[in-house]
């Protein structure tokens, strides 16, 4: 009698995207909280990684890829992670570690190689399958990122489902704009409207998956996006009052070329570490995370500007009164 081979089971796999600032992360703890036996695979594009700080409450297995994109710097990393997460779940037996993988790519990543990684590597493609592209679009950003950054289309362009943030913040008028921009550049999107970042996992998934097309030749490398990012570790305490009149101020003072700031800040004042945002002109009020958020005590800063850098660092560190032999090695990075 001929032995039929069992067929491999695949996994599925999310992969979330979307421009700094539009809350993917957000997205991403709400998607956990329904979806607990998750693996990530998290892109951060600054060198100090934040999001993993804030994904600790969820115990999960949580691979991190910084320093650049998944389009272009770290893309090769990709296939060994996912190879690397498909031999543990392999060898795991009858208690597999998880149940789906969820990519995070950075805030100005074009989702296709991530894509062509999935999908057209044959090891992979028959141990994966793509469940969708999610992507995050702020209501009250959104349309000034579409106009501004071409990384921004290409990640509405290759998304399944559009999920639209911020909408408490923005008018009637900027969201119907917005609703025809998204539907000018991918017509067959599903869009939803998430509300502090909570949505209902049904109202995700699209009524049906996109079809693609697999290239049959390699991808280019991609154009420089032409950001640059900058990171401060500081391990003495701060005052957030302080630091938000500074952020406040270097905000006003790189306008929209401050596209992203992001951070940990440990103020003796509070009892949690306090998060930071702040995109595209706007500081946002701090949030407080769990003690378990971060363990070392050290704030960390990252900014992503649209340009050079110039003498942010400097006039940071000075506003601050710090100097530098009381701080972590100054990480920039470009892409």
């Amino acid at each position: 009698m001929k032995h039929t081979p069992k067929p491999i089971h695949r996994i599925t796999v999310l992969v979330l995207t979307g421009f700094l600032g539009s809350g993917k992360t957000t997205l991403l703890n709400n998607l956990l909280r329904q979806l607990p036996r998750s693996a990530v695979i998290i892109n951060e594009f600054g060198a100090t990684p934040i999001d993993q700080q804030l994904l600790r409450e969820h115990n999960i297995p949580l691979s991190t890829l910084s320093g650049g994109c998944l389009c272009c710097e770290v893309r090769d990393a990709l296939a060994p992670v996912l190879k690397n997460l498909r031999m543990a779940w392999d060898n795991a037996g009858d208690h597999k570690p998880f149940d789906r993988i969820i990519i995070e790519t950075s805030g100005v990543a074009n989702p296709e190689p991530v894509l062509d990684v999935l999908l057209g590597q044959n090891w992979l493609s028959t141990r994966y399958s793509l469940q969708g592209v999610f992507a995050t679009l702020s209501a009250v950003q959104g349309s000034l990122n579409l106009a501004r950054f071409p990384d921004a289309h290409a990640q509405i362009a290759w998304a399944d489902t559009v999920v639209i943030t911020h909408t408490d913040l923005a008018d009637v008028e900027q969201i119907q704009l917005l609703e025809k921009q998204i539907k000018r550049l991918s017509p067959t999107a599903h869009q939803v409207f998430a509300v502090n970042g909570q949505i209902a996992l049904d109202r995700l998934m699209p009524p049906v998956p996109k079809f693609r097309l697999l290239r049959t030749e390699a991808i280019a490398d991609l154009p420089d996006h032409g950001f640059n990012s900058m990171a401060l570790q500081i391990g003495q305490p701060l005052s957030w009052l302080k630091l938000e009149s500074i952020l406040t101020a270097l905000i006003n003072t790189y306008g929209e070329n401050l596209v992203r700031l992001k951070g940990l800040v440990f103020d003796p004042e509070f009892d949690h570490p306090l998060l930071v945002q702040g995109s595209t002109g706007i500081l946002h009020p701090p949030a407080h995370l769990p003690a378990r958020a971060s363990d070392d005590f050290i704030s960390r800063l990252v900014f992503i500007i649209a340009g050079p850098v110039n003498d942010l660092a400097n006039d940071v560190m000075q506003q601050l009164e710090i100097s530098s032999n009381i701080t972590d090695p100054l990480e920039l990075n470009h892409v």
